[in-house]
């Protein structure tokens, strides 16, 4: 074969994820192989979320491709420059390296200078097959759109791809061509049960400012309803999962897709229970029920911060008493909640994460998630704080999550907020029926203020 796909994240490279376990395959390199596949080109992919460098580069230098496609995100975008660094040798017989995935779209013009011989900016099915074809034919790169790649030294980037309108044409992903009992049994070693991924939709029609739509865009694109239901069939009928974790940005966009896919799941015989992540104000009493009769066992409703100021910074064109109200009547209806809390974001002071400590209380959602707010280049929120950065690593050994900028407090501030936020959650969790823990979280909550302070 002379293509082949790959990726360079590697379990055993990534100490959080040890402790975590709870990977999931390449999905959209899967999309990938599948359409070349229907397109009569057969191709390798080199799974390498279980392997490591050496495993890969020897598979590599075993089927000596003619192009090599990598998916790349700010995760992985270091180990993929170290890779291309390497193969791009007489001993790899030089093959051409093309590059896809969110991380491309706006670092054009360093991804080709570290040696990235063609960029696939937004969905890739259509480009990645015109641009094999064009490679095999030595045919012109700048018919493709979709595409940016050097010619004399000057970056040559194509007009933009039209969208995949309908996403039923495109075939299943290429699950066959990785071992996916790697996935299965390592979630049922871990957590008990086993889950694997799907996708309905492209794109998402809403405007925060720290989210990135440098592959899908800004749009809504779904899957038929008895489309999904029936790849859940085959899951089951192939592998058995426990459960699934729908990896749209927003499930129940659409309540009259809901409402068809609840009954799809139904006529089929189809049910796994699933995991979603939706926005409040998509929820009513209604389609929570759709949910839990069609195998929902746990939604994620994005907030992001309890306090509304920062949630209209943002831009998030939510109400955080409407999240909260959700979040509380998808626990009373027996669905496992998870929300997910942004701290650091430009002017958030301290009044606003105490705002964010007492949503948490008063939402009570079974997990939930934190992080420090990082600009990912192309968003509104990198747009807007681009002249106020004050570490800017250098970019080929750092990832976006490394860029700092100027804050209501220091960065280091906002570690122990972190902290402190969730011992002061944990604390009022457990202060009714485990006093010795609950008191060991007080005082770490007590000992991050104090630290808070000193970072001021």
């Amino acid at each position: 074969m002379s293509i082949l796909f790959t990726h360079a994240y590697y379990v055993s490279d990534d100490p959080k994820e040890q402790k975590i376990m709870k990977p999931y395959p390449p999905l959209g390199l899967l999309y990938v192989s599948a359409y070349l596949v229907n397109k009569n080109i057969p191709n390798d992919v080199f799974d390498s979320t279980f392997s490591t460098q050496d495993e890969q580069l020897h598979f590599i230098l075993s089927k000596k491709p003619q192009v090599i496609c990598i998916y790349t995100n700010l995760m992985t975008k270091i180990e993929v420059i170290k890779l291309i660094k390497i193969i791009k040798s007489d001993k790899y017989n030089y093959p051409k390296i093309v590059l896809g995935g969110p991380d491309v779209s706006y670092n054009i013009q360093n991804y080709l200078k570290a040696g990235a011989d063609f960029l696939v900016i937004g969905e890739g099915e259509e480009t990645t097959f015109e641009l094999y074809e064009a490679i095999l034919s030595k045919g012109d790169f700048k018919t493709i759109n979709g595409l940016a790649f050097l010619e004399n030294d000057s970056v040559i980037k194509t007009p933009a791809r039209v969208k995949i309108k309908e996403l039923d044409e495109l075939p299943l992903p290429n699950r066959e061509a990785i071992n996916m009992q790697n996935y299965l049994d390592t979630w049922k070693k871990n957590h008990g049960q086993s889950s694997m991924t799907i996708s309905t939709q492209r794109g998402c029609p809403y405007t925060c400012k720290w989210c990135s739509t440098a592959v899908y865009g800004q749009s809504y694109r779904r899957r038929p309803a008895d489309q999904v239901a029936a790849e859940m069939k085959m899951l089951k009928e192939t592998y058995n999962p426990d459960a699934i974790w729908f990896v749209d940005d927003v499930f129940t966009v659409s309540h009259k897709w809901l409402t068809a896919f609840h009954d799809e799941v139904i006529k089929q015989d189809t049910i796994i229970p699933f995991e979603c992540i939706t926005r409040a104000e998509r929820l009513n009493d209604e389609i929570l029920q759709l949910l839990k009769e069609s195998g929902c066992f746990r939604i994620w409703i994005g907030a992001e911060s309890g306090s509304q100021k920062i949630i209209d910074l943002m831009d998030r064109r939510v109400d955080v008493n409407i999240v909260k109200e959700a979040i509380q009547k998808t626990n009373q209806l027996g669905i496992e909640t998870g929300t997910f809390i942004m701290l650091g974001y430009p002017g958030e002071t301290e009044e606003d994460i105490h705002e964010t400590i007492q949503y948490l209380k008063e939402a009570n959602p079974t997990h939930y998630t934190i992080t420090i707010a990082y600009p990912i280049k192309g968003t509104s929120l990198y747009n807007e704080i681009e002249n106020q950065i004050t570490i800017a690593p250098d970019w080929e050994t750092s990832t976006d999550r490394d860029i700092d900028f100027k804050r209501t407090y220091s960065r280091k501030y906002y570690d122990y907020a972190v902290s402190k936020v969730v011992n002061e959650v944990e604390f009022y969790k457990k202060k009714s029926t485990n006093i010795t823990q609950a008191l060991k979280h007080k005082t770490k909550a007590v000992l991050a203020s104090g630290l808070m302070m000193l970072n001021r």
